[in-house]
């Protein structure tokens, strides 16, 4: 069971309002990259709560709304695919990162950001490695973020289902990477990611 140790510590330091942070979408060839920023009540059981890739769908799904029903207070944000491309996926996702905590209702005064960089957020933040698998307010942000990109996903793929991505969730498994050579990227698809398709036409070349 996820324990509120970390958060514990933080309030035991003065800290009113801890939130955890995580992001979803990172590694996929298209689509935004979305984070979010949760402050749960210290002690809150919620029931199944876990790292957001131990779960299925079905269950994703139950908490997501559990989460949001319980919670102080939480925020869904994302960064676009032009925001991946003109910096990195990683400044990307760090500010998706930031625009969560800063969108809070409740002000959060501190951050455990899972991960291993907390940079440049606007109140005193952490990096936690394999947070989501030991906070659970981290655990929830997990769920609300990779809940968002999933339903992002699917309506991804009704604008674009010649990709599939409804199924991989834009990830490049081979039924994607495969309409990708046969239909060339969309405007959704992240240029950095996608630059194989390049190597392919150099390959006809020669």
């Amino acid at each position: 069971m996820l324990e509120y140790t970390l958060e514990n510590e933080r309030y035991a330091k003065g800290y009113t309002a801890v939130c955890g942070v995580d992001e979803a979408g990172r590694g996929p060839l298209c689509g935004s990259v979305f984070a979010a920023a949760c402050i749960l009540p210290v002690g809150l059981v919620i029931e199944g709560l876990n790292d957001s890739k131990k779960l299925t769908p079905k269950k994703r799904d139950e908490l997501f709304d559990r989460i949001r029903e319980n919670a102080i207070a939480y925020c869904i944000a994302s960064a676009t695919v032009e925001e991946i491309d003109s910096m990195n996926i990683l400044e990307a996702t760090l500010l998706a990162m930031r625009r969560a905590v800063e969108g809070l209702a409740v002000k959060a005064d501190f951050a455990l950001i899972d991960g291993n960089i907390a940079r440049g957020f606007p109140i005193d933040a952490v990096p936690v490695v394999k947070g989501d698998a030991t906070s659970p307010s981290i655990a929830a942000a997990s769920i609300l973020a990779k809940v968002a990109r999933d339903r992002d996903c699917i309506e991804l793929d009704r604008l674009y289902p010649q990709y599939g991505i409804a199924k991989h969730k834009g990830y490049g498994t081979k039924q994607h990477m495969d309409a990708l050579r046969k239909y060339g990227p969309s405007p959704i698809h992240r240029k950095q990611f996608i630059r194989f398709l390049n190597d392919d036409e150099a390959d006809k070349k020669h």
